[in-house]
């Protein structure tokens, strides 16, 4: 849960928070990724979904990266260069809105006239006490803003502090790739409906979220290491267990607001992609968990009856498109295989056995 914003939603508006809540490594907004020739590029998370005319890339990105995750595969380059538009989570020109900072903290700030150390129980109020202190920080001067804020915060300054960036993050790469090449792009959705998600998770998940985070802070830099070490591997399993499933099953009312209720808005829009373009690629972007599971894009469209393949060069033969099911409860094991009952897929588009 602590982390499902690096998968879920394109955490650009992060580097212009004002607020630091963590020691940080500054990085300018016009860095650039420098090819690291040290490590192979990222294996991608990335489908082809067709029909009988034309294609929709599905790319599952990483939204704080580091310089060395660069250069990208061949496989993402190709399905970029064959894409005639990119679609992102919100288009390159609401996400840089200059208005965009000042309409996240409106809404990073109680209305109400609540404050978090209200909201806090007691314990909590103590340990985020003691993490702002050691950055010359204390409750009272972030005592104006939401816990899933703070949260959100406290997450990007450790990220940040271990080298990792926003402005690194795939979605900017492939935004600044886009305005060079002269590619058109869009947004799945408008910035102020992400910003509204951002803000509409019930209070009490928010706090848990939090509680993640402070009952044990030092621990946070591994877990990261860990879930981007997942990301880089495509390790489908390990990021459906930690991202996914875990979020599913501890803040599901935030899960249903966060993923399945913007992959219900985001389907139809793909669908028009294919159905309505009698020829043309486009390569669309969004946060990794977004993919996953059997409510994820991928599960939804091959609902649909597209073809769907698994684009991935560096994947040995065999290797499924998606993590396995979890298994059901002995009642309830009707069906084997996929979570709609067919047999999982490999990247050949052939069942797995």
């Amino acid at each position: 849960m602590r982390f499902l914003k690096l998968f879920a939603l394109p955490l650009l508006t992060a580097s212009l928070l004002s607020v630091s809540l963590t020691s940080a490594t500054a990085v300018a907004g016009g860095e650039q990724a420098a090819p690291a020739a040290a490590k192979a590029p990222p294996v991608p998370l990335l489908w082809k979904i067709s029909d009988a005319d034309n294609a929709v890339y599905l790319l599952g990105s990483f939204h704080l990266l580091r310089a060395d995750d660069y250069p990208l595969s061949a496989d993402i380059d190709q399905a970029f260069a064959a894409s005639d538009k990119v679609v992102f989570e919100v288009a390159p020109e609401e996400m840089f809105d200059p208005t965009v900072g000042q309409r996240f903290m409106q809404r990073a700030r109680y209305q109400d006239g609540g404050t978090l150390s209200k909201e806090l129980p007691a314990d909590l109020r103590e340990k985020l006490n003691r993490v702002l202190a050691k950055n010359g920080r204390s409750l009272s001067q972030v005592d104006a803003l939401e816990p899933w804020f703070v949260n959100l915060s406290l997450v990007l300054g450790v990220s940040q502090s271990i080298g990792f960036s926003p402005q690194l993050g795939l979605d900017q790469y492939l935004m600044r790739q886009a305005a060079e090449a002269g590619k058109a792009t869009s947004g799945l959705e408008s910035m102020d409906h992400q910003l509204d998600v951002m803000d509409s998770g019930p209070v009490d998940e928010q706090i848990k979220g939090l509680r993640e985070f402070l009952d044990k802070p030092d621990e946070v830099p591994g877990m990261l290491e860990d879930i981007h070490k997942a990301w880089r591997n495509a390790d489908l399993a390990e990021l459906d267990e930690k991202a996914r499933r875990e979020m599913k099953d501890k803040t599901p009312q935030t899960y249903r607001m966060v993923n399945t209720e913007r992959n219900d808005a985001w389907v139809p829009q793909i669908q028009k992609l294919l159905d309505d373009a009698k020829k043309g690629e486009t390569l669309v972007v969004v946060g990794s968990l977004h993919l996953l599971g059997d409510d994820g894009l991928i599960e939804r469209l091959r609902g649909k009856g597209y073809k769907v393949e698994r684009v991935c060069a560096a994947c040995a033969s065999g290797t499924p498109d998606l993590a396995a099911p979890v298994a059901p409860a002995p009642a309830e094991a009707t069906e084997a295989g996929g979570a709609s009952g067919k047999p999982v897929k490999t990247g050949s588009g052939k069942p797995a056995r």
